[in-house]
């Protein structure tokens, strides 16, 4: 798991570092125990140099870079509080539809302030679960571009 947790800090920092260069870079990332893989149309020079950068910065005590705000983990933290916010602002079923209608501001309220705490707790989740920026000894071992149809792919291989 600690694997999953360091290669999840630098497919972060990597997206940080291309996002330097472009802010317009549409990208996605998924880490596993032997590196992650990028989803997006870029060279495969551009993101060897990206990952190359970002492991050496992370290393260097930019541990920043290892928490993003649009990880998956802030998804499913919105999604968590959001739904327990609903739950617990619509709890009674003996009021039936005109009950629950009326309750529909509390919900409304009640979810934003959810999805507004959701970000800063899942960035907090990320430094402390997720992933973990204490990169060591990893190393990058390869780079490879493949493409399926439309989707441009990179998987980033590492060694820890």
């Amino acid at each position: 798991m600690n694997r999953v947790r360091k290669n999840h800090a630098l497919e972060h920092a990597t997206i940080h570092i291309l996002s330097e260069e472009s802010s317009y870079m549409r990208l996605a990332g998924r880490s596993d125990h032997r590196g992650f893989t990028l989803y997006g149309d870029i060279s495969s020079e551009t993101v060897s140099e990206a990952a190359a950068a970002a492991l050496r910065r992370v290393r260097a005590g930019e541990r920043h870079l290892a928490v993003h705000p649009n990880c998956g983990t802030n998804l499913v933290t919105a999604g968590f509080l959001g739904s327990l916010a609903g739950l617990l602002s619509n709890r009674s079923t003996r009021d039936g539809w005109r009950g629950r209608l009326e309750r529909l501001p509390l919900l409304i309220v009640m979810i934003t302030i959810a999805l507004i705490v959701a970000q800063p707790i899942g960035m907090i989740i990320q430094r402390r679960v997720t992933t973990n920026a204490r990169l060591g000894d990893m190393e990058i071992v390869s780079v490879k571009r493949k493409n399926i149809g439309a989707l441009t792919l990179h998987r980033v291989e590492t060694v820890i």
